[in-house]
């Protein structure tokens, strides 16, 4: 079967010539769900933006479902942007139009749907992540966890074969954050996750990757990486006191049964 995401040797550098990403591979079934951890400047978010095209002109490729990201080809690239849908951090970045419904519609209203066609994906984006009942109210009225599901929705509109998240626990209380993770363990979706949160990784993401100065450091389970007090201290990553991940993977095992 085709990997949902391929990615090869890829190397990136800003403007300015620092390195942002050094030979990064990484393959992803489809199906998986993969965090991505990292201190600060690991070139997590960079790494992100190359997976649709919004950045490119490095080294390396990058494929989705077997199609290479190709930004000079429109065609290729509308269609990759369908296929990956990035909820960014900041919620406030996707919603924009003066309805929930609105906003979850112009996406799909981008790719032609028109009609009853149209009115089936709102429908089925805004029941994915129980937001149903707040269709015609305006996003800025809305809480933050709402507006963040609603920028979940806009996303699962289009229907894509990868989901992928900008510190999606970012901001939220635990209520909210209890919903959205129980939302998202139910996509049918290849997922990735950019997240400083450890437990959120350990809870939603089997399986982890720590990126650290633009290249892939480790691979593996999430809860093994977590456990790993070296790896862990050496890339600054810090569990919350007290936290064992050990135990918490058994107690999300026994939940999930």
């Amino acid at each position: 079967m085709t990997a949902a995401l391929e990615i090869s040797s890829l190397s990136y550098a800003y403007p300015d010539g620092s390195p942002a990403l050094r030979g990064v591979d990484l393959h992803v079934a489809r199906g998986e769900r993969v965090a991505i951890l990292g201190p600060n400047g690991a070139g997590k978010t960079t790494l992100v933006l190359h997976l649709n095209g919004i950045l490119h002109g490095g080294d390396g490729s990058v494929r989705v479902g077997g199609l290479a990201v190709e930004p000079q080809d429109r065609a290729r690239l509308m269609e990759i942007r369908r296929r990956v849908g990035i909820v960014f951090q900041d919620p406030d970045d996707q919603l924009f139009m003066p309805t929930v419904a609105e906003d979850v519609a112009f996406g799909p209203a981008n790719l032609g749907l028109r009609g009853a066609d149209l009115a089936e994906r709102v429908d089925e984006a805004l029941a994915a992540v129980d937001m149903a009942d707040y269709r015609t109210r305006a996003p800025h009225h809305l809480s933050f966890g709402q507006r963040r599901r609603v920028a979940v929705a806009t996303v699962l509109a289009m229907r894509p074969e990868i989901l992928v998240l900008d510190e999606p626990s970012s901001n939220l209380d635990p209520a909210s954050r209890r919903e959205l993770s129980q939302i998202l363990r139910a996509q049918p979706v290849t997922l990735l996750m950019v997240t400083h949160d450890l437990p959120y990784a350990l809870e939603l993401c089997p399986r982890s990757v720590i990126l650290d100065a633009g290249r892939v450091v480790a691979d593996g389970p999430t809860v093994e990486l977590l456990a790993d007090e070296a790896l862990m201290r050496q890339h600054r990553l810090e569990l919350p006191y007290g936290f064992d991940p050990a135990l918490a993977a058994a107690q999300i095992g026994s939940l999930h049964q």
